[in-house]
């Protein structure tokens, strides 16, 4: 049954497509140097206001739907007064934090190191934040949001870039060759991420299928590794029916059959199944699947660093956490959240707690020229794959 719940996520992932359009046009660098920057020792009163950069979805006050708020009751248990500003994209979120005057961001992988590097965030001293204890370990520690072993952030949400299929018409596919091989039978009817970062799922396959290239980590590319998930992506296009980055298109290609398979989120395929018109299915193929956490940073400049470490407790609690996931149509964070969702199937819908399943996915991370890999400074930064995606599209 379509539900309201399902036509207000509608909304809210409209504006998350944005986000993904974000990545297509991040392309700043990152410092070579990581700036000394101290964690907050101890925890203090609140200076009753917050300023922070968000998604859409991830800060409500009741004002989009008056039975979702979880900033008022954050604000009436710590007096910190919410100042909310939605961000579109992550160029955006790392602009605004380079002003100074925010406290915090719910930053994404793609922007997690260049604010890092870039001295706009302080290390997060976890101990802080009570509710990081039962936090999923998969998410700790991470390449982007950790450095030497040091968080800096708290993990929020996340999700895998699926493979969507419509069920009726499409056995359910084992590999990503299902769409990226040049003789897929599913020619005109294929989509794919619009975006430099969808260059990971060509690199994340061609790890598995051609070894001899060497790719350990697919955001971490050498030249002749890129210029091997370009050529096999310019392949691709001959193929592809139509990219996507706006949610809802993505959602009528797919009811109207213009769309048979492709990249997609699980959320996407809940909604389009929420409409009755057609059944998608999704899978994470053999070779696994790319992905994306989001993670709450503080401000190397934060004027309300209580505060800001009080709403990182708060929004990783199990109820607010829930309901946040709920409402934006991810995997929570917090492992005990799972007993606070509406739908007691969520978690399970989502893979929330399921370690093996988040062993799969290869979290979207900066790539730069110094490679994630550890073999040195000779891998493409952010500037290169946007420069290939554009001789990709033509």
């Amino acid at each position: 049954m379509r539900t309201k719940k399902i036509v207000t996520r509608k909304i809210v992932i409209a504006s998350f497509a944005a986000f993904g359009l974000a990545i297509a046009s991040a392309t700043a660098g990152v410092a070579a140097s990581l700036p000394n920057i101290a964690a907050l020792k101890t925890l203090g009163k609140g200076e009753g206001a917050l300023n922070i950069i968000v998604w859409a979805g991830y800060a409500e006050n009741g004002s989009n739907d008056k039975t979702v708020d979880w900033v008022n009751p954050f604000t009436k248990a710590t007096g910190c007064k919410v100042n909310a500003k939605t961000a579109g994209t992550s160029d955006e979120m790392v602009s605004l934090m380079k002003t100074g005057g925010y406290d915090g961001v719910s930053a994404s992988g793609d922007a997690t190191l260049r604010l890092i590097y870039g001295g706009q965030v302080a290390p997060v001293n976890t101990a802080l934040v009570p509710n990081y204890k039962t936090i999923s370990p998969f998410l700790k520690n991470q390449q982007w949001n950790s450095v030497k072993g040091t968080m800096y952030g708290i993990p929020h949400g996340w999700g895998a870039n699926v493979l969507a299929y419509n069920a009726a018409k499409v056995k359910k596919p084992t590999s990503w060759s299902s769409v990226f091989a040049a003789n897929s039978p599913y020619k005109g009817k294929i989509t794919a991420y619009d975006s430099p970062i969808y260059i990971a799922d060509a690199a994340m396959y061609l790890m598995s299928t051609t070894p001899s290239l060497k790719i350990t980590n697919p955001y971490s590319l050498d030249k002749t590794q890129l210029a091997a998930a370009v050529a096999l992506l310019k392949v691709q296009k001959k193929n592809i029916g139509e990219y996507w980055s706006d949610y809802t298109k993505s959602v009528q290609s797919f009811e109207s059959s213009n769309t048979l398979i492709g990249s997609s989120w699980q959320v996407i395929a809940n909604t389009i199944n929420g409409d009755k018109k057609v059944t998608v299915a999704t899978t994470v193929p053999k070779e696994g699947a790319t992905g994306w956490s989001d993670t709450w940073m503080i401000s190397a400049k934060a004027q309300h660093p209580n505060c800001m470490y009080q709403w990182m407790n708060w929004i990783t609690s199990p109820t607010v956490n829930a309901q946040v996931a709920e409402y934006f149509g991810e995997a929570p964070s917090q492992t005990l959240a799972c007993s606070h969702t509406a739908d007691k199937a969520f978690c399970t819908t989502y893979h929330a707690t399921d370690a093996a399943y988040a062993k799969k996915i290869w979290y979207w991370t900066t790539p730069t020229t110094s490679c994630l890999d550890g073999r040195g400074n000779i891998c493409t930064d952010y500037a290169a794959w946007t420069q290939a995606w554009t001789s990709i599209k033509g």
